[in-house]
């Protein structure tokens, strides 16, 4: 074959997307929090856009079966004008071609300080008491207030507080002491002296290097270290196995005694450090309020959130007089294509948010009824095929949102749940359904019947749960319960006061 330049003209398809396309899509996994940030940096790049309003519309009227508030008759459709495209659909792709250079951080901080509007809990206004962030002293922050008035010498001071800083949350010292003199360069004796006197500050217990350490500092400071109190404080692994037999003839004490030493021991605090904060504790604010009326379910997303964005118009008008060259007019205009597809895409954002929860709220209606235990098995391919979108762009929409109702707040993640058998035949029931029923025949046992984990199968059974015994086990230790033989011993050790 001879070689030799050639002129070929060919034919071929392929997907390209847009930088703003991108944006767009990427809009979606962002909560409103981190829309809020997006935001304000739209605001600072591009003059044509101002805050609107922030006062979120009248309801509509007229029962429906999932009522989507405020957004189907949008006023963003009446201020995008020559922006908008030809059809108004929430945003949906094929992730292929985005996965390859998808962006996996976080899109941003959260925006503290905001204002607060309505916000549904349990039948009142306002977060729930254990969603509310607050700032807190950390543990390093108070021991550092303190020791400055406890150290005897400028080199003790310095040793104690490079200490200090080496505690972990639970206020526990892990680096061993020797490593620790010689990253300093200084002797062992100088350490440990420096070490004691961080053993002093409140709270006590800090600075110790094991839990024993830790509990005899507590009944030191309480005056009950006596010799009793110290093999048991010894011999804490006996203690967990629950043989109470041996640790009585150990501490040669009687019944009462043995109780009252017990009772001491359970007073003091394990992990004294996590009273303190490890910063600036963040609230957990919900993206969509969800709540029951008599015609359904109400959702919407949280407004306190989303600040309402619009075109000043009237400022392009006066801007436009005023160019006079052809590279202001071009980058004028491009400022206003800019506003009108933030404002579009944002709407669509919202549009798809709420269609997913609005089909969320409708596969679980169940669950925000009458409780977990009618949670049911939910795929992300469920939804999508429901809404009739792509499965990546629910898996989008779902992640870093939280949905608040009357149960609390949740994120949408939680709906999404795997399934188990049922024994009469009709489907299956989600395992947090499952984990529910577990959780709740534990906790109603009879301290002299602990229940095996073959009991439990048994009488899951007979509520409708078909499982195996190691299902059974595995769903009770992710749950953080202990096995029959753990907790018969915890129990016979609660009996013991």
């Amino acid at each position: 074959m001879a070689l030799g330049p050639r002129l070929d003209l060919r034919q071929s398809q392929s997907l390209v997307m847009t930088p703003q396309l991108q944006q767009a899509i990427k809009l979606l996994a962002l909560s409103n929090l981190e829309i809020e940030t997006f935001i304000g940096e739209a605001l600072d790049s591009n003059p044509l856009l101002e805050l609107g309003d922030a006062a979120p519309p009248e309801a509509p009227e007229g029962p429906e079966e999932l009522r989507r508030t405020h957004l189907e008759s949008s006023p963003v459709d009446q201020l995008v004008g020559e922006g908008r495209a030809d059809e108004d659909r929430p945003l949906d792709i094929d992730p292929t071609a985005l996965d390859r250079d998808r962006d996996t951080g976080d899109g941003g901080d959260g925006v503290a300080g905001f204002e607060g509007g309505q916000r549904l809990a349990g039948g009142g206004e306002g977060p729930e008491i254990d969603e509310r962030g607050s700032p807190e002293t950390t543990l390093a922050e108070h021991l550092h207030a303190q020791v400055g008035a406890a150290a005897r010498d400028p080199q003790q001071l310095f040793v104690a507080r490079w200490l200090i800083d080496q505690l972990d949350e639970a206020g526990y010292l892990s680096l061993p002491l020797s490593e620790a003199a010689q990253a300093l360069g200084l002797p062992l004796a100088t350490v440990e002296a420096a070490l004691e006197l961080v053993q002093t500050l409140d709270p006590t217990g800090v600075g110790a290097r094991s839990l024993s350490e830790c509990l005899a500092l507590q009944a030191r400071e309480a005056d009950r270290y006596d010799p009793c109190m110290a093999r048991l404080i010894d011999n804490l692994d006996l203690v967990a196995r629950g043989e109470l037999s041996r640790l009585k003839r150990m501490c040669g004490v009687d019944d009462e005694d043995f109780a009252d030493m017990l009772a001491e021991l359970r007073g003091y605090d394990p992990k004294p450090g996590l009273r303190f904060g490890g910063g600036v504790a963040e609230a957990v604010v919900p993206d969509i309020l969800v709540r029951a009326t008599k015609d359904g379910w109400d959702i919407a997303l949280n407004q306190a959130t989303l600040p309402r964005l619009v075109v000043n118009r009237r400022y392009y008008v006066e801007m436009r007089g005023a160019c006079v060259g052809k590279e202001a007019r071009a980058w004028l205009g491009e400022k206003l294509a800019d506003a009108n597809w933030l404002l579009k895409a944002l709407d669509q954002r919202q549009k798809t948010i709420l269609k997913v929860a609005a089909e969320i709220v409708k596969q679980q209606d169940g669950f925000f009824r009458h409780g977990v235990a009618h949670l049911r098995p939910l795929t992300l391919r469920t939804v999508a095929e429901a809404i009739e979108m792509h499965e990546s762009t629910v898996s989008r929409v779902t992640s870093n949102k939280y949905l608040h109702c009357e149960r609390g707040t949740f994120e949408l993640k939680y709906f999404f749940t795997s399934g188990v058998a049922s024994t009469d035949g009709e489907g299956a029931v989600s395992a947090e359904a499952v984990k529910a029923a577990i959780r709740q025949l534990i906790d109603a046992e009879d301290p002299k019947a602990i229940l095996s984990d073959d009991a439990l199968v048994d009488l899951l059974k007979a509520r409708g749960f078909d499982l195996a015994r190691r299902t059974v086990a595995k769903y009770r230790e992710a749950i953080g319960l202990g096995s029959s033989v753990q907790r018969r011993r915890q129990k016979a050790l609660d009996r013991v006061r």
